[in-house]
């Protein structure tokens, strides 16, 4: 693909952060926009600016991207619309924090049924009508965490190292059948978005604690960069786009050291683990001597 001028473009999750981003960067390039997302007042923000970003036409519609039911219907509205479709974002994403043990199923069934199932409910409804349109092209939103581990994220890893295997193997089988679709599997790193603030958590984890982790010291690149460089990869038809300096480098980490990785993750944050219980039982400490 090497315009998206007069490309039908799908985004789910564009209510906010990298789907609204995504949206308005695809808009800006002459685009038409099809955007969806359960949080309707974001969505009704977002149809604005995309229309101030210049698309020439804009479907929007609230969307549970876990409802297959929901999104099947989603998908021949959009068509209907349309005519066609050119290419897919499936960006919306959900997080759950906490240790595998502590979690309970519920959640569990939460988060996959929105970042695998979603992605599987997009990618099966749109795949027939990026084929048909000649110029087609598929992009999972998978995470720094489908390319490493990291302890406290079990099933957020294992949604998004599973978007990552089913779309390696959908561009596989693309290329096999000689079908004229792209697949481009993308790994942000930490993006300034409000994931961490709307994650669920394990009864045993601090939901304030974990969000100010990821506001403060790893989100780093904004929406609008990261829109940029996922644009660029979807043009230039890369397997593979590495979003922010620290995605880059754990990629690398992770390749250098092999399996070694888990066990020197683990490590620092063991060590993490042991020096936030020391500052709080020091804070425990000052305040239980305060009259």
């Amino acid at each position: 693909m090497k315009s998206l001028q007069d490309k039908v473009v799908v985004v789910t999750g564009a209510a906010s952060g990298i789907g609204r981003a995504v949206a308005v960067e695809v808009a800006r390039q002459g685009a038409l926009v099809a955007v969806s997302d359960v949080d309707r007042a974001g969505l009704r923000e977002t149809v604005a600016l995309v229309k101030d970003a210049g698309a020439p036409d804009v479907h929007s519609a609230p969307l549970d991207v876990s409802d297959r039911a929901a999104f099947a219907a989603y998908a021949r509205d959009v068509v209907a619309h349309f005519g066609r479709v050119n290419v897919v974002v499936n960006n919306a994403g959900v997080a759950l924090a906490g240790d595998f043990e502590d979690l309970d199923y519920a959640d569990m069934e939460w988060i996959v049924g929105i970042n695998l199932w979603g992605v599987v409910h997009g990618t099966k409804e749109f795949l027939p009508h990026l084929i048909a349109s000649g110029d087609g092209h598929v992009v999972n939103i998978s995470s720094l965490f489908g390319l490493i581990s990291i302890p406290g994220q079990s099933l957020y890893n294992a949604t998004k190292y599973a978007v990552r295997g089913m779309s390696e193997a959908l561009r596989e089988e693309m290329l096999v059948a000689g079908h004229p679709v792209g697949v481009t599997v993308v790994h942000p790193g930490g993006i300034k978005t409000a994931i961490a603030r709307n994650a669920r958590v394990s009864d045993k984890q601090d939901a304030e604690a974990t969000a100010d982790l990821f506001d403060k010291r790893l989100a780093r690149m904004t929406p609008e960069k990261a829109a940029r460089i996922i644009v660029r990869g979807i043009l230039k038809d890369q397997a593979r786009v590495l979003v922010g300096i620290d995605a880059h480098a754990l990629h690398h980490f992770a390749r250098l050291t092999g399996s070694r990785y888990q066990d020197i993750v683990a490590a620092v944050a063991g060590r993490t683990v042991k020096t936030r219980k020391a500052v709080l039982t020091e804070k425990d400490l000052d305040e239980s001597v305060i009259p």
